[in-house]
């Protein structure tokens, strides 16, 4: 089948571009988040392409006053890709790698925000990790931070985007688990376990990108610390595999109560300390989320609203659906910068470092 993508040189196989190799889990996501500097005015948008399972969704989550209002969107694919949007939210790609507009409009929610980058995105290792025999993660992701512009609009209450509102957004594409979940077990003896910590910080003139991939022993399968002035190009950054993260876990959850992370700078050892402000929860935008995991068919179009108080939620829910968090913290550096970011963690099954020693046990 011909799709508008054909039209473009961005064909990978001998294929029409609707087609993405054979692997049904294949998928390609854009996703974004964005803050104020005091950790206010959070918002984050998700949408998802799932080329084999001939569907796409979308997400878009706010705020206010301690309630999480986030909409949910979902249709059939049709094979056409290159149609970014899914309901009442939309993705325009205004300059590539540097400028995208979101607009949301449905069910009491609705926003218009402009990201601007503030250097070149950088390109994280390629993220590949096998269960037994079974591939389960192979993806790309590229990461950038970058400025808002905008408003958003909670059941007609519009509030334009703060003065210095800054946040981050990624693409990423491969293979990971979407849809509904294979059936088949693993094999004898596979012990399922993941562990993911992903901070992106805003710094004043500088944006700082660390994120760890580990085994259930503490043993990293993918990590990386880049640092990226602003302005910079696809070759002005500095990298390194270098970096060690000390996090606590908040008490009866396995969610990150804070953190110290040291790096190699430029100029030797850099130090950054984090500070919660703000907890947003993944689910928001399909993540762990029972009814509105990525990839999941809800009929030719389907839109929903969920909200929230964010403090009433039980951290260790058997369904497992709160345990993804993104925790917004003020961050302050060994060079005296302060700045913020997002603090990212999502932990399934074991992991001995933080002394996690059955599939759900809180720390």
């Amino acid at each position: 089948m011909l799709t508008r993508g054909d039209d473009f040189p961005l064909h990978q196989t001998p294929e029409p571009v609707a087609y993405a190799g054979t692997d049904r889990n294949f998928y390609d996501r854009y996703f974004f988040n964005g803050y104020a500097p005091d950790g206010s005015g959070f918002f984050a948008v998700a949408l998802g392409i799932y080329p084999h399972l001939n569907v796409a969704d979308a997400h878009f989550a706010c705020i206010r006053d301690g309630i999480q209002y986030n909409l949910h969107a979902s249709r059939e694919l049709n094979m056409e890709r290159l149609d970014l949007t899914v309901g009442p939210i939309s993705i325009e790609v205004v300059e590539p790698l540097k400028v995208l507009r979101v607009r949301v409009n449905g069910e009491g929610l609705a926003a218009d925000i402009t990201f601007t980058g503030r250097a070149f995105p950088i390109e994280e290792p390629r993220f590949t990790y096998r269960i037994g025999p079974r591939t389960f993660m192979d993806y790309t992701r590229m990461t950038q931070n970058g400025r808002y512009a905008g408003w958003i609009e909670v059941d007609g209450k519009r509030i334009e985007l703060a003065p210095g509102m800054v946040g981050t957004r990624d693409r990423s594409w491969g293979v990971r688990p979407v849809g509904a979940p294979d059936a088949q077990p693993h094999g004898h003896g596979v012990v399922s376990s993941f562990f993911w910590q992903w901070t992106p910080v805003n710094l004043p003139s500088r944006s700082l990108f660390f994120h760890i991939n580990a085994d259930r022993h503490g043993a990293p399968w993918n990590t990386r610390a880049v640092i990226a002035p602003d302005g910079a190009g696809h070759n002005g950054f500095h990298e390194t595999p270098s970096a060690v993260m000390h996090a606590q876990l908040a008490p009866g959850t396995r969610w990150p109560s804070g953190g110290t992370l040291t790096i190699q700078g430029p100029d030797g050892a850099l130090t950054l300390t984090f500070e919660p402000l703000q907890r947003f929860q993944m689910r928001g935008l399909g993540y762990t989320s029972p009814r509105w995991g990525h990839g999941l068919y809800h009929g030719p179009l389907a839109v929903e609203r969920e909200d929230f108080a964010i403090e009433e939620l039980d951290p260790m829910a058997a369904t497992m659906e709160n345990l993804h968090v993104q925790i917004i913290s003020r961050v302050t550096t060994s060079e005296g910068e302060v700045g913020i970011g997002g603090f990212e963690q999502l932990v399934i099954g074991p992991y001995a470092p933080m002394g996690l020693t059955e599939y759900l046990d809180a720390g």
